[in-house]
């Protein structure tokens, strides 16, 4: 029997479980946001766009600048360190770079995005365009992450790089970790 219930989220001690659950957030939201245009111009900005748009805004807001720095700062440093290992590619840098790069057109295009969200949860039925071109394009960086550079994470950081990127994500958040 398949539960109802999404099993917990995974915590610092597992820093990249918790990026590919941020991921599967990400997509959770932008599956809502490619909704939204087509349930206002049927139902108006009814109490479940109005929920809609308030979770994507919740999302967005609190948890993907934390998400962003996660990598430019500590994680992809990190991975960057690791060129003489066995499992090394030499394409990552190059997918680094890439990744850093999109960042901050990501965040201009969620600034665009951001009032016209706003302006759903105050009940503009016409505040919503259809977000076709950053949703795309969250989804290609998405992808880039979840295919190439988190498995390659996983084979290529030990342990002690692990605990680290987790307390520096902790700390980010401002919580105390109860273990070293």
């Amino acid at each position: 029997m398949k539960s109802f219930f999404k099993p917990p989220a995974p915590g610092f001690d597992d820093p990249l479980g918790m990026l590919h659950a941020c991921h599967e957030r990400i997509l959770e939201r932008l599956e809502t946001l490619e909704r939204l245009p087509e349930h206002l111009s049927r139902r108006g900005a009814d109490p479940d766009a109005r929920h809609a748009a308030e979770r994507i805004l919740d999302y967005f807001d609190r948890a993907a600048p934390h998400h962003h720095a996660d990598e430019d700062t500590d994680l992809f440093p990190l991975l960057l360190g690791c060129r003489d290992r066995a499992e090394w590619d030499t394409r990552l840098p190059l997918w680094l770079e890439q990744l850093s790069a999109e960042h901050p057109g990501l965040e201009r295009g969620w600034a665009t995005l951001r009032p016209r969200l706003e302006a759903v949860v105050r009940g503009d039925n016409d505040a919503m365009p259809r977000a076709v071109e950053w949703i795309a394009s969250t989804r290609r960086h998405l992808d880039l992450e979840e295919e190439h550079v988190l498995p390659l994470a996983r084979r290529l950081l030990n342990a002690d790089e692990l605990r680290s990127l987790g307390r520096a994500m902790a700390t980010r958040r401002d919580v105390a970790l109860s273990h070293g």
